[in-house]
């Protein structure tokens, strides 16, 4: 089974994962007994912090469930937007703003020396290419 998400808030970690673990025996426990396969090796962990003091946050512990010792990640994507854990977004906003930077470069080259786009092209190349990744992230 691919897709989902388990979401729990606490402002204690180890409670946090603890209320994760019941969630996840929960369902797999639904999903063994009505025969769609969970993937465990697929499973992440993403905890929201508004300090930055904890470097060596708690893994979660699935394997008396017969799943991985799942170790929280830095940066989480979903939907193509990329969040950090203090919910800043500078990491998405560089790699996006990246991105329109060298489409544009990439623009120039379809210019010489002798022949150049003219400006209508241009602008048509702009709004075609560079205005989707900056608005909707393609």
């Amino acid at each position: 089974m691919d897709n989902s998400l388990l979401v729990a808030q606490n402002k204690l970690l180890t409670v946090s994962n603890s209320f994760l673990f019941c969630s996840y025996r929960i369902i797999s426990f639904l999903l063994d007994r009505f025969s769609p396969k969970l993937e465990h090796r697929k499973t992440e962990v993403f905890h929201f912090l508004r300090f930055t003091d904890l470097f060596n946050l708690p893994p979660l512990n699935l394997s008396l469930l017969g799943g991985p010792i799942l170790q929280p990640k830095n940066l989480w994507r979903y939907l193509d937007f990329i969040f950090d854990r203090k919910l800043i977004f500078c990491t998405h906003i560089d790699f996006y703003a990246n991105k329109v930077i060298s489409t544009v470069k990439c623009m120039k080259l379809l210019s010489n020396s002798t022949h150049g786009l003219i400006s209508q092209q241009k602008c048509f190349l702009y709004r075609s290419y560079v205005l989707p990744i900056t608005v909707y992230g393609f």
